[in-house]
């Protein structure tokens, strides 16, 4: 499992012209991949990190500054672009296996008492964002 996570100050997520997630405060945008070997049990790991990593201002955590998260799923994390001139996915989890595995890492993180917002799976998303430092990291379990 692959997130790429930024600081920001806010973003939304917009399908067909409609706002489907935002965080209109301070928090964390996180692109969410899964890999084609990727189970529940990463999941809950992936979003403990994400909940207590200190990536936001004053090296704190969405869990101790209660700061809201949007997630967004994003397969193309896994694209490998070693060779050729078009990316190869058959690393990314298919469908019908990262769908659950979003839900569940959305799930595990409000289980923690975490505010999420999240993007519409499978859709095709405008993602805007008012990144804070810039500050972005990736992060892998």
């Amino acid at each position: 499992m692959r997130a790429v996570a930024a600081r920001v100050s806010r973003a939304s997520v917009t399908v067909d012209g409609t706002v489907t997630g935002a965080i209109d405060e301070p928090g964390l945008l996180v692109l969410l991949g899964i890999h084609v070997e990727d189970d529940v049990a990463k999941a809950a790991v992936m979003a403990r990190k994400l909940h207590e990593l200190r990536l936001l201002r004053d090296e704190q955590s969405c869990a101790g500054a209660g700061a809201p998260l949007l997630v967004v799923s994003q397969f193309t994390l896994y694209g490998d672009t070693k060779k050729g001139r078009r990316p190869s996915w058959g690393k990314a989890a298919r469908p019908e296996v990262a769908e659950p595995l979003v839900d569940a890492v959305v799930a595990e993180l409000r289980g923690r008492g975490a505010t999420v917002a999240t993007g519409v799976f499978g859709a095709m998303m405008a993602v805007e964002s008012v990144n804070d430092g810039p500050f972005t990291v990736l992060v892998e379990v």
